[in-house]
């Protein structure tokens, strides 16, 4: 039997005639709501619609179908306008059904995730809780993980190690959520997921660490987007970290497991944590990519193109009446009548722009309107302002034309500030310098933790830290200068360490104080990258952590 996709254009006229006249008879019913006989007609042809792409095989906009199926009957006739955002979500999930069949019809490709968005506001909508992004993924989920070698620390030690790291991953977590530098914040998390693991490794409950730790890596290398139901995901993670703390039996909820697997297939990473959890699982590259479903549901959702060549095709007649009005007045045939018809008609154009998402080419129109409010038959318009004026048309015209082509981009204006340039140039030079010891400040802290790790490689090889702690120092005057006195004297804490315990000491530390002096690090440069120095209204619990460091470095540290 013919199915999917193959088999649409076998009912395709009737299929697209059915949606059209579900799409009518609801929207009559947003109108005149006390008619159930137009709701009605409106889920019978729902019934229909979900009936036939039942019989063709097509799973997600069957689904979709179903749950339009399912609000529509469970709106009343006479519904009031506790009603209104339930009907909005049917209207767009009906547009964006009709938009979606189209596309498999032309392309002869299924890709159901594109309908995920559509049918979670309709859940939303009806009250239900949402679909998790990997409602369509497939992945066997009781494949057992390669034994490891754990950290050797005793119960007790474990409980206030698995705490600090926690912390570590709440601070990744608040800046990612807050998106204040989120690469820089998602690293931080998978650093504390990575530590976790090495607690856990062959104990049930660190299986969540192992996966959490590679769907972060995915997240970073595969500029995944920061979607809300991803912010919701590592919240959720975190919340799970509690209980796998407090409960050596815990183990993590499958569908959870499954959702970070999903990132980890999506991204299609190559990062060391990533490639084992891959190729245990046998995560095969997905037909797609994050960024190509964000566009592809942005084109379901917007308008279809036969609306935008429509809307286009009005906005170049107001446009080619606008360039005649000014042909008018450059031949000096200048009348009151269309100095006021231009202002209007300009007026007009600017805000229709605005609504249809080109607000640059809107803006550029709304600029002119107080010029050629100020032109009169006894103050014409100057030579230069005309040009001004034609300049604006011809952006606006090259913008509209995108509209034929189905792109939404939109040019951002640069916003000037006439009479403080001497002020503005003083202070850009004062950022810059800042910028300059901000950058050198990580450059150090990269080679440290470089330099540890060569070290421990090297089986306490002290040649590879010989210029550690100087590069430190050096930090540490910059963040002086910077005016972050308490980020300062971690930085030396962390040197005073690496002298005496690694330099001077017979004996290297043990790997677990390496692998803390590491975190405190890591944690002074999370707090570089996400720009805590340039915006000091950032949380100092980024320094608090790196404090919890020192402290377990067995260092004083000022409260």
């Amino acid at each position: 039997m013919v199915s999917g996709a193959t088999s649409l254009s076998l009912v395709r006229d009737e299929l697209f005639t059915t949606i059209e006249e579900a799409e009518s008879s609801l929207e009559q019913f947003i109108a005149e709501r006390h008619n159930g006989s137009l709701l009605q007609q409106a889920v019978e042809n729902l019934q229909q619609v979900r009936g036939t792409l039942n019989l063709i095989e097509l799973a997600g906009a069957e689904l979709l179908a179903q749950e339009v199926l399912d609000q529509a009957t469970d709106i009343p006739a006479g519904a009031g306008e506790e009603r209104d955002v339930q009907l909005s979500a049917l209207s767009n999930a009906l547009h964006v059904l009709r938009r979606y069949l189209e596309n498999v019809d032309a392309h002869r490709q299924e890709m159901p995730e594109l309908l995920l968005p559509a049918i979670n506001d309709l859940r939303q909508a009806g009250g239900q809780p949402a679909l998790p992004e990997s409602f369509f993924f497939s992945v066997r989920l009781d494949h057992a993980r390669p034994r490891s070698t754990p950290v050797a620390l005793d119960a007790a030690a474990k409980e206030i190690e698995g705490r600090r790291l926690r912390h570590m991953y709440q601070v990744g977590l608040l800046g990612f959520i807050r998106e204040q530098n989120p690469q820089a914040s998602l690293k931080l998390m998978g650093r504390a997921m990575g530590r976790l693991d090495s607690l856990y490794a062959n104990e049930p409950r660190g299986r969540l660490s192992w996966i959490g730790a590679a769907a972060l890596e995915a997240q970073v290398d595969g500029q995944l987007l920061a979607r809300k139901s991803r912010k919701q995901l590592f919240s959720r993670i975190d919340r799970e970290l509690k209980q796998m703390l407090g409960n050596g039996q815990y183990e993590a909820p499958r569908s959870l497991l499954k959702e970070l697997l999903y990132l980890v297939a999506l991204a299609d990473s190559r990062g060391p944590v990533a490639t084992p959890v891959r190729e245990l699982f046998g995560l095969t590259p997905l037909p797609f990519t994050d960024h190509l479903l964000e566009e592809e549901y942005q084109r379901l959702a917007g308008p279809g193109q036969a609306v935008m060549r429509s809307l286009s095709s009005a906005i170049r007649e107001e446009l080619a009446s606008v360039k005649d009005m000014l042909d008018l007045i450059e031949r000096g045939t200048l009348q009151a009548d269309n100095l006021s018809n231009l202002h209007a008609l300009l007026g007009k154009l600017s805000k229709t722009l605005g609504m249809v998402g080109l607000s640059s080419a809107g803006n550029s129109l709304s600029a002119q309107l107080q010029t050629v409010a100020g032109w009169s038959e006894e103050s014409p318009p100057q030579t230069q302002e005309l040009l001004k004026l034609a300049d604006a048309v011809l952006y606006v015209e090259g913008m509209v034309a995108s509209l034929e082509r189905g792109e939404r981009r939109d040019a951002r204006a640069v916003q000037a500030q006439p009479g403080h340039e001497a002020e503005s140039f003083a202070y850009h030079q004062l950022n810059e310098a800042r910028i300059v010891v901000v950058d050198e400040a990580q450059a150090g802290l990269a080679l440290a933790k470089r330099a540890i790790t060569a070290y421990l490689e090297a089986s306490g090889d002290r040649m590879h830290l010989s210029n550690v702690p100087f590069s430190l120092q050096a930090v540490r005057g910059g963040l002086w200068f910077l005016g972050q006195e308490r980020a300062a004297l971690l930085v030396g804490a962390c040197a005073e360490y690496i002298q005496k315990q690694m330099l001077e000491a017979p004996q290297m530390p043990s790997e677990q104080m390496l692998e803390t002096l590491a975190d405190a690090l890591s944690s002074l440069e999370y707090y570089l990258e996400a720009g805590a120095v340039l915006r000091p209204e950032t949380q100092p619990s980024v320094l608090d952590l790196a404090a919890e460091s020192v402290r377990a470095l067995g260092l004083p540290v000022a409260a």
